[in-house]
């Protein structure tokens, strides 16, 4: 059933239940993405665990997260049992074979696998606003702060160089509003608040160094295959914008750091965003047009991306329409929006004259799915009823031992389980604000030595009782000391020009560009 350049999805079945024909997913088709939809309990997991056994076979990178724990069991070969052998045989899979999936767990929190990271600067403007749900005028101020950053050699790494610089902008609003636009206290303030309620939530984990390499993600095994990197989310399901950031900020670096490669033999990483739904729930009009670029440029990239969700609804029209790969599972039509949703999936594919599709799609059984993938010149095949393959590793969690045995010897072991903390905003502001501090006390006691002083004789200025040699006492400004954001601002200024070529750039959605 295994051909070369082509992924075994199942097999399709006739009216009366006999066996079709065997369903494939070809692999130079494997950048053009694709969307698995179903109802819950339906088998998205199981059809995204074959999926990912199979692009790591063949030799593609994978990238997924496991919400529920249990996808955890592709580092384990599966186990005969009776329904998996019963499957193989429904679709005729006669080379069903049980062996483990090479994988890497990744862990926000550092639990169930090796720290992951991001600075704040990497992330950029427009993803933390996201993250912080930020008002428009808020995320304003949040682009003047990264600018304030850029320019003044600043490097923005973790929560509390964000808070140190948002503390420095509230003091001095005015000076700020005068040479980057308008900067009001109120929002700062929220934002400060916004961060507070971030740290709480465990983003404070997330943000620092040493931050994810985007190359690891891309790793072969020595004997071809492609490494699955496992995002650990069941806790960071807690916070959902924080794992759907995450992942928009992964996706975003890939974007921009991966070299155009054209369309070829195969992907060079596939990328599973799992619960799709909170990416676009409540997302500004820019950041859904900004998704919908990244994924229309990044297949020439090599990457392929495939939203996994319940409701085809979950996903804009506009990213909809760039997903070639489809794998529909079945969808419950008690209520209209459901009805809607069953209709919307129907109309999506090409039509089968062999039965209804839309009929179909709320009489599918479990592991069971509508089936339609891009062939020939990219076209689209005509949608298959098909019975998913079962999957050659485990179905359901690995235990806590075997996970610290995988963990244990994963390549990249040891690479981000320490904490690094070099100098940053929130060192220079305070090392700044220090010598600031130091400075002015030392002009106080100046200014009160030159008083006690002068009043210890009287004098008439100008009529011949000065001291000899000594000129009239100069009267000191009522203005305080150049502020240190004024210091920094015309340091910043002075840079500007010599600091051109090599200007920090951002790509579409606000993450540097190295």
């Amino acid at each position: 059933m295994i051909e070369e350049g082509k992924l075994f999805l199942g097999g399709s079945r006739n009216p009366d239940d006999s066996f079709n024909k065997p369903e494939y997913l070809e692999l130079r088709f494997g950048n053009r993405h694709g969307l698995i939809t179903g109802a819950t309990g339906t088998g998205k997991t199981v059809t995204l665990q074959i999926l990912a056994e199979s692009f790591s076979n063949a030799g593609v990178p994978v990238f997924c997260s496991d919400i529920k724990g249990d996808l955890s069991g592709i580092a384990a070969a599966g186990e005969e049992k009776d329904f998996l052998l019963k499957r193989a045989e429904q679709i005729q899979f006669s080379d069903y074979e049980f062996a483990a999936s090479p994988v890497i767990f990744l862990d926000l929190y550092g639990e169930k696998g090796h720290r992951v990271r991001s600075t704040v600067a990497e992330m950029g403007p427009l993803l933390l606003a996201r993250l912080m749900n930020a008002t428009e005028a808020q995320e304003g101020v949040l682009n003047i702060a990264f600018k304030i950053a850029d320019e003044g050699g600043m490097a923005l790494l973790d929560l509390k160089d964000l808070q140190a610089l948002l503390n420095y902008m509230g003091e001095h609003a005015g000076e700020i509003s005068t040479r980057y636009g308008f900067v009001s206290k109120a929002s700062v303030g929220s934002l400060q608040r916004a961060l507070l309620v971030l740290e709480q939530q465990g983003a404070e984990y997330f943000f620092g160094e040493p931050a994810l390499d985007i190359r690891d993600l891309m790793r072969t095994t020595q004997d071809g295959r492609g490494m699955i990197t496992v995002l650990a989310a069941d806790k960071l399901m807690n916070n959902p914008r924080l794992y759907a950031t995450f992942l928009l900020w992964l996706l975003s670096e890939l974007f921009e750091e991966l070299p155009e490669v054209g369309d070829p033999d195969k992907p060079r990483l596939v990328f599973f965003f799992d619960e799709a739904h909170l990416l676009f729930d409540e997302a500004p009009k820019v950041l859904i047009e900004r998704v919908e670029q990244v994924v229309r440029l990044i297949r020439s990239k090599g990457v392929g991306v495939y939203f996994v969700t319940q409701n085809p609804l979950d996903v804009p029209e506009t990213v909809l329409a760039q997903l070639g790969n489809r794998v529909q599972h079945a969808l419950r039509a008690y209520t209209p929006r459901e009805q809607k949703a069953v209709k919307t999936a129907a109309d999506t594919f090409r039509t089968n004259p062999a039965f209804d599709t839309q009929e179909a799609i709320t009489a599918l059984g479990t592991g069971e799915a509508l089936v339609s993938t891009l062939e020939g010149k990219g076209a689209p095949s005509m949608v298959e009823r098909t019975l998913i393959r079962p999957p050659s590793s485990r179905i359901g969690p690995l235990t806590d031992a075997e996970r610290r045995e995988i963990i244990s010897r994963s390549p990249i072991a040891g690479q981000y389980d320490r904490d690094i903390d070099r100098e940053s905003a929130y060192e220079i502001l305070m090392e700044r604000a220090e010598k600031a501090a130091k400075a002015e006390a030392a002009q106080r006691e100046e200014e009160e030595r030159e008083t006690e002083s002068a009043a210890g004789r009287w004098s008439l200025p100008g009529f011949g009782d000065e001291p000899a040699g000594k000129p009239a006492p100069r009267r000191t400004s009522t203005r305080q000391r150049e502020t240190v954001v004024e210091a920094a601002m015309k340091s910043a200024a002075r840079s500007v020009a010599s600091s051109l070529g090599r200007a920090i750039v951002r790509g579409i959605l606000g993450s540097l560009k190295r």
